[in-house]
């Protein structure tokens, strides 16, 4: 579901990213205050795992493929605020280096996947938890409606830009992230299943599954992925939108392929390998300047 640059016209890009912003510096606020924070390297590797796992695109009917969205798995993981912000990494690192998502409507893919996907849907799944609704369950429909969230703000974008009429778009949007939604909160319980269970949650097991499992799909799993065009690019095809632009920035890892070694298993490989490095890394940074922040505030950080 990441929008390319073209779909989106300048002023609903501009609103979007004001959004998105506003989102993600209430998740950073809370993030800084939260008494019970992850520990950094269990936030770098969901953040990594997620990268990895957004890779795996599945197929759905008509040709058309999904791919994880990741925000319910993350704040279930993590915490809402810290979901979010995983997320805005994740689609920030992907925009920027693959080339994934345009750099001018960043602002929107931020809004649609972090604050929404995270965001509501981690506070949607608290709340059906706290109604006594039990946890795969919880995920499930948490999972699925965070989907359709994305999908729904993503319609209106589109409409709002002049890319297609609001009432063909909308249901389109929707008719087939539902079906993918059902991928997704399969996979979030699945995730959540093991990455909470107590023997991963054990030690530095914590931080080793969730990395290993990143590591796992990223190498050996993503050049298995569908080929067929996402939600998105499907809706776009079929209601006349689908434009092919030039990437805002040129990555020597555009579309998740290494330069020079074209659209192979090795090059997706080792594209793959790069971004969970990466987010690893940045993800790292991230959360240490939040526990830093969170220490200086006088509260204690979690281990």
């Amino acid at each position: 579901m990441h929008i390319p640059n073209e779909m989106l016209n300048g002023s609903v890009s501009s609103v979007s990213a004001v959004l998105a912003v506003a989102g993600i510096a209430l998740a950073a606020r809370a993030a800084c205050k939260a008494h019970d924070q992850p520990g950094v390297l269990r936030f770098a590797a969901v953040s990594a795992l997620i990268f990895a796992a957004q890779m795996l695109n599945f197929p759905v009917l008509d040709g058309t493929s999904g791919h994880l969205l990741g925000g319910v798995l993350a704040a279930a993981l993590l915490g809402v605020p810290f979901g979010v912000l995983a997320l805005a990494l994740v689609v920030t690192v992907q925009s920027l280096v693959f080339a994934d998502g345009g750099v001018q409507v960043l602002g929107a893919n931020l809004l649609n996947m972090a604050v929404l996907g995270a965001g509501l849907g981690g506070l949607l799944h608290e709340a059906l938890r706290r109604q006594g609704m039990r946890q795969p369950l919880a995920l499930l429909l948490a999972a699925w409606g965070a989907m359709l969230l994305a999908a729904a703000a993503c319609a209106i974008e589109l409409a709002l830009s002049g890319a297609a009429e609001a009432g063909k778009v909308m249901a389109a949007m929707l008719g087939v992230h539902a079906l993918i939604g059902i991928g997704e909160g399969v996979l979030t319980v699945a995730l959540v299943t093991v990455l909470a269970s107590r023997v991963a949650t054990r030690g530095s097991w914590h931080v080793v599954t969730p990395l290993s499992g990143a590591v796992l799909m990223a190498a050996l799993l993503s050049p298995l992925a569908s080929s067929h065009p996402d939600g998105l690019e499907s809706v776009a095809g079929r209601l006349g939108f689908l434009r092919e632009g030039a990437p805002s920035l040129v990555s020597p890892l555009a579309d998740y392929a290494v330069a020079g070694l074209g659209e192979t298993a090795l090059s997706t490989a080792l594209a793959g390998l790069a971004g969970v490095f990466l987010l690893l890394v940045l993800g790292a940074m991230l959360a240490g300047m939040l526990r830093t922040l969170n220490v200086a505030g006088g509260r204690p950080a979690a281990h």
